[in-house]
């Protein structure tokens, strides 16, 4: 499973960072008539979590993988964890946020009074059980069923306010999400498997020399549109739609974990399943990279059209998203350290820009952009975290956005890819487009247009707090990207050396 200098280490600890907010949704349901209680279970479940995540960063920095393995399903097709460096990666950055996310769910479902909270914090900590599988399995069979385990685990958080417009939205979400993935996934992995005889990731795949070029081509459109929560145009409608859902749901479920589960999936395919190498042999990484340019491009100009604060925030991240499958699929060192972490920075970019939408509704009432003129002078707090999220996103210093960027251009380069360049250069300038006016509208616009009643404050310290700690994570990470970069490139060196 590893190669040259890697070596493998057995551990219970995969195992025990997937199933621990399984086990305390059993303590958060029964805790429902405790509301203290209930959500003191949800900070230890994501503490604990959080704890065994990172414990294992010194043994992978070291050149280990930690592998536990569950159940043989088929020779060569088991229920298997495997940790290494770019897993690691994005299982620490999800498992922080939804610390940051339990904090700011107490602010924003209780200030609004919401109801079923304790159905909320139980698929909330079952979608994060599901996150870190997928960041940790072995294989592609493990990956699939974590996959659709996050699918379901989060239809009733999208569904949460039980009105029609809320099961419409879910039906579409379930839809797409589900849909693709047992209509292409599942009939692309057992064609895998026919081929390759395994299903296990391999640091230059496991398809080569196992089908013709057009198999190859099917095979890998297959499994990239297959896994649609990385939101690739056209099968994107779902992630708009699913704003219907409450604020921290929107937060960390489609800032950090359901759409970086599509990227990471859509990642693993590429580098695990086929390999950097068979797929510059057949030239098929620049038939991604123009998938995701195209989505990066239609995303952000369909941002720049929307009003609600939240719709514009979700087809921004349908752009960020394929800035991570284009660092993949450049198949060059710099552009696929670039595509890993940005992961953790948008992450931290975008989470932080979805807090302070849900402020603003918790304080205002307020959803759209129109509507929010003047309230920087109401809200400075809020809206300071709200410039310093978009800058990230834009790809600005001094934010961690900047970095990921400036790698993904390099990767560019290093691909001899200059239209890509291009994309990523205008993508930039659409974002500062859809961003900076809705800072301009609420700092500088005069007092005589603000439609607030200058009674109006910040939200409660719990939503607050919460968007202050990831503004001023986006920031650290542009001065001390190293956790995030070192593990990228570790990753990538296993990658390129295996």
């Amino acid at each position: 499973m590893v190669s040259g200098a890697m070596e493998t280490v057995t551990s219970i600890r995969p195992a025990l960072a997937v199933s621990v907010s399984l086990v305390f949704c059993v303590f958060i349901a029964a805790s429902r008539r405790h509301p203290n209680l209930r959500e003191g279970w949800t900070f230890a479940a994501a503490i604990i979590k959080f704890a065994i995540v990172a414990s294992m960063v010194p043994a992978v920095l070291n050149h280990q993988e930690i592998v536990c393995r569950i159940v043989q399903i088929l020779p060569g097709a088991d229920i298997a964890f495997r940790v290494d460096s770019f897993g690691l990666l994005f299982a620490l950055v999800s498992s922080f946020l939804w610390i940051a996310t339990s904090a700011y769910s107490i602010g924003y479902m209780r200030g609004l009074s919401e109801h079923s909270q304790t159905r909320y914090f139980c698929y909330f900590a079952l979608a994060l059980s599901a996150t870190i599988g997928v960041a940790f399995s072995a294989n592609l069979l493990t990956l699939y069923l974590f996959y659709e385990m996050l699918s379901f685990a989060t239809y009733p958080l999208v569904t949460h306010h039980q009105d029609a417009e809320a099961r419409r939205s879910g039906r579409k979400y379930l839809l797409y999400i589900v849909g693709t993935s047992v209509g292409l996934v599942l009939p692309a992995m057992l064609i895998c498997y026919i081929n390759g005889g395994t299903l296990d990731f391999a640091k230059q795949g496991f398809l080569a020399g196992t089908g013709s070029r057009a198999l190859m081509v099917t095979l890998l459109l297959m499994l990239v549109f297959g896994f649609a929560k990385v939101a690739l145009i056209p099968l994107h409608a779902w992630l708009p739609a699913a704003m219907v859902a409450p604020t921290p749901v929107s937060a960390l479920l489609h800032a950090v974990a359901v759409v970086k589960v599509g990227a990471f999936s859509v990642f693993r395919v590429i580098t695990g399943v086929f390999g950097t190498k068979l797929l510059l042999s057949l030239h098929l990484g620049t038939l991604v990279c123009y998938l995701a340019a195209i989505t990066t491009l239609v995303a952000s100009l369909i941002a720049l059209s929307q009003d609600g604060l939240k719709r514009r925030l979700a087809f921004s991240t349908i752009g960020q998203l394929s800035y991570i499958v284009l660092g993949a699929a450049l198949l060059s060192p710099k552009g696929l350290i670039g595509g890993m972490i940005h992961i953790a920075m948008h992450a931290f970019g975008k989470i932080t820009l979805f807090f302070c939408a849900g402020a603003i509704f918790v304080a205002t009432g307020k959803k759209n952009i129109s509507e929010m003129v003047g309230i920087g002078k109401r809200m400075p707090v809020t809206m300071t975290a709200f410039l310093i999220g978009s800058l990230s996103v834009i790809g600005l210093p001094p934010c961690g956005g900047f970095i990921s960027k400036w790698y993904l251009v390099l990767g560019s380069l290093q691909a001899h890819q200059l239209t890509m360049l291009f994309v990523l250069l205008a993508s930039s300038l659409l974002n500062a487009a859809y961003f900076l006016p809705v800072v301009y509208r609420a700092f500088f616009c005069g007092t005589e247009e603000a439609l607030f009643k200058p009674a109006v404050q910040e939200a409660p310290a719990w939503c607050v707090a919460p968007l202050v700690a990831t503004a001023v994570g986006s920031i650290v990470l542009f001065f001390y990207p190293q956790p995030f970069f070192r593990l990228a490139r570790l990753a990538v060196a296993g990658l390129l050396g295996g």
